[in-house]
This record gives structure tokens, sequence and C-alpha cells, in this order.
């Protein structure tokens, strides 16, 4: 088996069209171009061997004393990678400026930056790209001493270094060694094109350090919208510009997280495409986006999302599948590459994605949410797209579908599932009273009360004291923890503290949240799984909201710890602490930024308000809110 860095050892660089990760050796082992969904260059992350990777890093032996660290410029996506040694002290800066355009660009330009600050340091560059997820071959054209052209299907790469880094042919690679002074720089340019087109204009040092000075004016720039001043200011910055860097700038569309294939147990087969975008994470990121003060962000996403609930219907026909691809595209035909060994031999690796093809019904109350949270419902057909949408759920709603976790076990009628058809029906109901719209209210209030009181009935398992995954388990199952932001109950309702008091005891290991147990409860799937992060942080936010704010801030500073150097999440946390799944995700960071602003708002409020009175959830106003020593359910004043 080929050697393999961590997933965590790595840092993430991008231009808000593409993205590249770059481990702490200088190396970068992942790059899509010219789109987050497009065929890799570099895959190295899923075979050191054909996937191809670009490292750039000193020459120095791992002993004598020599020490790396890998940091952003503050504030920034700016990735430096820093060596020091008894030599001197070199490093490394990774940078993508980002495009600024909403059109989408066949140029991509990923700059690294060389240089010494003390002493004098020898340094390495291998180029080795693969085209096609190292299924085709390319061709090697050298110019001169600095300039390389890899040509590839459809695809050529440029690289070009400035003076003092030749160049040199091995094979059909390219690599370099040269040895820079205190004071002194140098830089590589990698510039994807379509194939056959002009090459970029050449690099010099000094157009170089000024994009890097363009780029971090610009992250910092962005981050000046950001409203949230709260106790862990740094870890929501970054998660924020983690959000933003998944982000497909043309269309508004986010993506679940830059990587494919990475798997969610060594050696299993859990190991699915994660490049597109899902209706339920963009949908949920709406009001953080919103609450975080980057309102252009939200509104994109809503724009993209009318657009495919605009669409008559998906290729399954309904009126939305759960994922796409960041243009809207619906289709993401899944395939193997079984020339590819995987993450540490974890086969197979997969891309594309069927899952979506499957049903679940818990979109279109996200969806829903998110259209009518900005407070507007978008133009006229916007909103009679979305009142067709709501009378066919009115038809559809009652039956089994695959559920958010997209097991492939077979259908089930999933609680949680049911949870968001309320969600979708309160919330039209609500914009068609409050911005006078037509729309069959009545039926959708009928249809909306037969949720309520079927979830009631078979959704909550009396000997558990709990709602449960679905009607025919007894099983638990994490994402249920969203019922009271949803709005479906009290944070502090005695049946979902019940619930809350068995989560804690079936699926909390010291604040790391199972998201249910898959022994109990097949998913289809053979091996195990870790702690989910996203749902650790969802624990965080039910804590914080019922009252329990000692255990709340425990569990979030707890899983704080967990993020890698660069403060970035994958999708798990394995048995032994290691990060797991692919890399970063998304949602994570996204559950992670309203972790925070949930246990910040409850924190203060609980220094504002006299000792024995009760916090007024937004999901509760309008109710008789209890004191943490008296809970009574909503139903009972």
């Amino acid at each position: 088996m080929n050697e393999y860095p961590p997933i965590a050892d790595h840092g993430m660089i991008g231009d808000l069209q593409t993205a590249a990760l770059v481990s702490s050796g200088g190396q970068i082992d992942w790059w899509c171009t010219p789109r987050f969904d497009s065929p890799s260059l570099f895959a190295s992350l899923l075979d050191s061997e054909r996937g191809g990777h670009c490292r750039l890093a000193a020459d120095l032996s791992p002993g004598d004393g020599t020490t790396v660290r890998q940091l952003y410029l503050s504030d920034t996506a700016i990735l430096v990678t820093r060596f020091m040694a008894p030599e001197g002290v070199g490093e490394v800066a990774d940078f993508m400026l980002p495009i600024q355009s909403a059109a989408p660009h066949d140029q991509h330009r990923l700059v690294r930056v060389a240089r010494v600050v003390r002493g004098t340091l020898p340094f390495t560059l291998t180029c080795r790209p693969r085209f096609d997820y190292g299924r085709a071959t390319h061709q090697l054209t050298v110019a001169d001493d600095h300039a390389a052209v890899f040509h590839g299907p459809g695809t050529d790469l440029h690289l070009q270094s400035t003076t003092g880094v030749a160049l040199r042919a091995e094979g059909d690679d390219i690599t370099s060694r040269f040895t820079l002074h205190a004071g002194e720089a140098a830089a590589i340019v990698l510039t994807s094109t379509a194939g056959g087109g002009s090459a970029p204009p050449h690099p010099s040092l000094e157009g170089v350090t000024e994009d890097l000075e363009a780029c971090r004016s610009f992250w910092l720039s962005w981050l000046r919208s950001c409203t949230y001043r709260g106790r862990w200011q740094d870890m929501v910055n970054r998660s924020a510009i983690t959000l933003k860097l998944l982000t497909y700038a043309p269309t508004g569309a986010p993506i679940a997280a830059a990587t494919m294939g990475l798997p969610e147990q060594i050696g299993g087969e859990r190991n699915w495409d994660y490049r597109y975008t899902w209706v339920r994470d963009g949908s949920l990121s709406v009001r953080a986006l919103i609450d975080l003060g980057f309102h252009d962000e939200a509104h994109a996403f809503r724009r993209w999302l009318r657009d495919r609930i605009q669409v008559p219907e998906t290729p399954q026909g309904d009126p939305l599948q759960i994922m796409y691809r960041v243009d809207g595209d619906p289709y993401l035909t899944e395939e193997v590459l079984d020339h590819l060994e995987g993450y540490q031999g974890s086969f197979p690796v997969r891309s594309g994605n069927a899952a979506a093809d499957q049903l679940q019904l818990d979109i279109y109350g996200e969806a829903s949410d998110a259209l009518i949270v900005g407070g507007d419902i978008g133009a006229i057909r916007g909103w009679k797209a979305l009142s067709d949408v709501l009378d066919w759920l009115a038809d559809h709603w009652d039956q089994p579908d695959e559920g958010i976790w997209e097991t492939r076990g077979g259908r089930q009628n999933f609680t949680y599932s049911r949870l968001m058809t309320w969600v979708a029906f309160d919330r039209g109901i609500k914009a068609a009273h409050t911005f006078s719209r037509p729309g069959d209210t009545l039926r959708w209030t009928k249809e909306r009360d037969a949720v309520f009181r079927q979830i009631v009935e078979h959704g909550w398992h009396p000997k558990r004291k709990a709602f449960v995954q679905h009607y025919d388990t007894d099983v638990l199952d994490a994402s249920l923890l969203l019922m009271p932001r949803v709005g479906f109950l009290a944070p502090r309702d005695p049946d979902w503290l019940s619930t809350l008091d068995a989560m804690d005891e079936e699926l909390v290991s010291d604040s790391l949240v199972y998201r249910y147990d898959p022994a109990a409860s097949p998913d289809g799937l053979r091996g195990s799984e870790g702690t989910f992060n996203l749902c650790s942080f969802f624990y965080v936010e039910a804590l914080a909201r019922s009252g329990r704010l000692a255990q709340a801030r425990y569990a979030f500073d707890k899983m704080l710890t967990y993020a890698n150097h660069v403060g970035l999440f994958a999708e798990e946390i394995g048995p032994s602490g290691e990060q797991l799944g692919n890399f970063p995700q998304a949602f994570t960071h996204l559950a992670l930024v309203t972790a925070a602003m949930a246990l910040d708002e409850e924190l203060a409020e609980q220094d504002r308000r006299p000792r024995g009175t009760a916090r007024r959830h937004p999901a509760t106003r309008g109710l008789k809110v209890p004191t943490e020593s008296a809970p009574v359910s909503p139903g009972s004043d």
C-alpha cells in the first residue's frame, strides 16, 4: 500500500470556482479544475502513485531539529507552510486569487511562493499531474528553463517559474532544485486552461507579490461584513472563509466538501463524492449566512434554489432532487474508479453520486424555510413555483423515503423527513398570510396538522421516552436535534428534554455524537463509522437552547480541540481521534457557526436576566416558556 498523509494534515486554498488541498509537507495532493466537480489534475490523496501531485518544499532531512508548521495568514485563505531548521527558516505561501467575475472561467491560477527568512535553505519542486483522475496520459512541452506545458485531454496545465527556478523534464514530469538565501524569494505558478489555448503571461516576482497582497485584501475586506463579535471569533471567521471557499461564485451554489472518495472508515466502502450541491445543506446555510451578515451569499443561493424549483420536474419526476451539480445539472452518474486504490486502500473510489436519485422528503422543508427566511418571497413566478411544490407535497408526504442520511438499505417512514415536511407546510402557510399570496392554505394547514399528529403518535417511542429514527424502530437519530430549532416544539418541552437525555446516553461519547447506530438500524453498507462532527455541533446548539449551558459550553470547547492545525474539520472523528471522510466539510463548519451563535446568545442572555427566569427562544415566542426547574409542555398552558 502507498503512503498517505492524515486527512487532517491539509489546508485548503481556492478561487471561488475550484479548490486545492496542500499538505503540511508542501504537497498539493488534490486539485480539480476548472470546477469543483471537474476531473482531477492532482489526486494523490486517492492513490499516491497514480493520482498525481505537485510538491514544493524545503529539502531538509526529517531529523536534525527540523520543524514544519502550517498556518493561514490571519483571516485569509493564504496558506503558509513554514520550514524551521538549523540551516535557516523558510516558507512556502500558497494561494489562489479569488475570481470575482460572475461568469465561469476556464483559466485558474495557483501560485506558490518560496522565500527564506533566515539563513540558507535548498528547495525541491516536483510536478506530476495526472489528468482525469489519473486515467488519461499527457504530453509535456518544455518551452525554456522557466515554462512548461502539460497537455491533457481538453485541459492544459502551464507551469511557470520566476528567475532562479530552472525547470527540468524528468520523463513527462517536471523537477527543480534551487537554493534561496535570507531575504530571497522565488515563485512557481500553475495555470489550468482549456486545451489548445494561449499561454498565460509569464509571471514576475513583483507581480506575484502584488497578487498575494490583492488576495489578502480581498479576504480581509470580505470578512468585514461579518457581524459576529462573540467568544469564538477566530473559529467562526475560519469557518466563514471555508464556507465561502466551498461556494461556486457564478451560481452561488455551495458544495458539501472539496473532495471525493475519502473514507468514513479506513478500508471501508463509505467513500462518496461530495463535490455537489445538496439542497439540504445549502438551505440550512441561508439563515446562518444572514445572521453572520453575509446577505449576498445567502441571496445568491436562494436565487439558485428558486431556479431549481421553477424547473417543471427532475429526471425522477419530483419537483426537487436532493443534490445537483453547481450549475444546476441534475445528472450525477456514479461510477467506480477501479484504477485508484483509494485513501489507504479504502476502495471503491466513486465519482458522481447515485444518491441523487433517492427520495428524501425533508428537502422540501429546508428549501421552503430558506426561500422564506430572507424576509421576501422573490418574484411572483418564484412564489407560484413554491406553491406548486407545496401542492405536490400535500399529495406525496405520507410515504417512506431514504431519509437524511441517504441510506441504501431501503425506505422507511423517517421521523426527520416528516418533521421537515411539517416545516414546509408551516412556512408556506405563514408566507402566504404574511405576504398576501395566493395558495391552498386550507389544504396545507390540514396536511401540516396531519403530519404533526403522525409524528407525535408514531415518531414518539413510549418505552424510550424519546422521538426515534423512524416509525418501526426504537433507534435514536441525531438529526432530530433540529426539532427545537425549526419550532416543532419548545427547547424545554418535557418530551424534548427526555429525548435529549436518551441521546446523551446512547449517541454521545464525551461530547462527540454518532448520527445513529448502524448495527441497530442497518443502512445497507458494511462497516462502521465515526462520530459525525455536524451532529456534535447540532448537539451543542440543542443543549444551549434547552438551558444546559455548562454542558453545552464544555461540549463546544471539546469539539474545537478536534479541529486540525488550521481550524478545519472533515466529516467525522474516528475511533482514535483522527479526522475521517471528505474534507473540509461545509456542513460541519456551518453547524459550528450556528452552535457558536446560539451558545453566545444564550450565555449573554443568562448574564442579563435575573436568576430563576427563563430565556425565550425565537421558536417559542408567544408561548409560555417554563423555568428550568419546572418545565411545561408548550401545549399545557
